[in-house]
């Protein structure tokens, strides 16, 4: 009888041994949960840099989030996971792609779209269906009320045009001024915005009607009518990156001299393939990240980006930030902001950080109350950059604040 208790014993111990092991590896799968961030935009034709770009930065930073064990949002972890949709520039499929995501994929926070008509069209779309998205567009009205489920993702042309044309007036003395822009609404306006802040700042505006159509690739007809009125400064407005080295090169090709510009992110490598040298002092808005302001994290996910992607691009030192800001304004909200974006819009309110990617730590928040009316753009550098030797270098660092 004793031998017998002895073993059953042992028996009912080591069940309780296996038992709160399964216990515990239930609990921990519990704690272990999943969080869907879409991104939509455009991954395919002249502009596909732009979507893809926001692709790989997300990409690449859940990676590294997962591989240090998730996110922790109240009491879970959370895997990140990454749900793409080439919208192909195309508004019609911008909303077929925000629907799949917001009631296919169940996903509330979307990283996109890329250009004015592709995010406004998913407008009713995420309004409806109870959802925050990123773009990288510049229409006011998707962030002014009573327009609230939009965040301004970076610069916007009518932030940096100023500051650029600003610098030059004082470095280079320019004093007049032309604008060329591809004839979709998302470049008529962004030039509608340079010419205004050009009048503003007493520049002389010798052309501001000159445009081409999307899918052109011979740009001698437009650019010698803008040469022919010898601009100090021509600005290429909304210039998509497969077009930009063929518009330098043409433009140079026909004897420009002066400064060229853009307030759109465009691609080293292939600016450098396409235009060359022709490219030298193309001055743009690059990544806000330069090895001056990197902070060591930068640096990480640079490395992290290229394995993804395959190789750099400057426009990641932008786009790298929707994720980040997402994922730690959910922490700050609580765990019910997941499914609930009005509870992540009041928690922008007061939201600040310091900037993981920046050297100095300055305070990473939400801002653009003078243009908008609200808080409805994420405080990234801006970084103006001017093209030399095949890639981009850091002309100065300002602030949209």
């Amino acid at each position: 009888m004793g031998k017998f208790c002895v073993g059953s014993r042992k028996v009912l111990a080591s069940l309780l041994v296996v038992l709160l092991s399964l216990s515990l590896c239930g609990a921990a799968l519990a704690a272990e949960k999943e969080l869907k961030i879409g991104v939509l935009g455009v991954m395919s034709g002249p502009a596909a840099s732009w979507g893809l770009v926001n692709r790989y930065c997300a990409e690449a930073s859940a990676k590294m989030i997962n591989d240090k064990g998730g996110f922790q949002i109240g009491e879970d972890t959370y895997k990140i996971k990454i749900v793409a949709v080439d919208d192909r520039n195309d508004p019609k499929v911008s909303v077929s792609g925000a629907e799949r995501l917001i009631y296919e994929e169940g996903i509330r926070y979307i990283i996109g779209p890329n250009i004015d008509p592709t995010s406004m069209a998913i407008v009713p779309v995420i309004e409806k269906g109870k959802a925050i998205s990123i773009p990288y567009a510049f229409s006011k009205k998707l962030y002014t009320a009573p327009a609230s489920n939009s965040i301004l993702g970076m610069i916007a042309s009518y932030q940096a045009g100023p500051v650029i044309y600003s610098y030059l007036m004082k470095e280079k003395g320019i004093k007049t001024i032309a604008f060329v822009a591809r004839n979709d609404s998302e470049s008529l306006n962004q030039r509608e915005e340079g010419v205004e802040a050009a009048k503003k700042l007493g520049l002389e505006i010798v052309a501001d009607k000159d445009t081409y159509e999307p899918g052109t690739t011979d740009f001698f007809p437009v650019m010698s009518s803008v040469v022919g009125k010898k601009p100090d400064l021509l600005v290429l407005s909304g210039a998509a990156p497969a077009d930009t080295p063929l518009l330098i090169k043409t433009a140079r090709e026909l004897g420009f001299e002066g400064i060229l510009s853009t307030e759109t992110a465009q691609d080293a490598k292939v600016i450098a393939e396409l235009a060359g040298d022709a490219a030298n002092g193309f001055i743009s808005v690059g990544g806000a990240s330069t090895p001056e302001i990197r902070s060591d994290y930068m640096e990480e996910f640079i490395k992290e980006y290229e394995k993804v992607a395959g190789e750099w691009n400057d426009e990641a030192g932008t786009k790298v930030y929707a994720l980040e800001i997402i994922l730690n304004t959910l922490k700050q909200a609580g765990p019910e902001a997941i499914d609930d974006v009005e509870k992540f819009k009041a928690a922008m309110e007061t939201f600040t950080m310091p900037n993981p990617y920046l050297k100095d730590n300055r305070p990473l928040h939400y801002i653009g109350t003078p243009y908008f009316g609200q808080k409805r753009q994420i405080s990234i550098p801006m970084v103006v950059t001017v093209f030399e030797g095949g890639d981009f270098k850091t002309l100065f660092v300002g602030s949209a604040e």
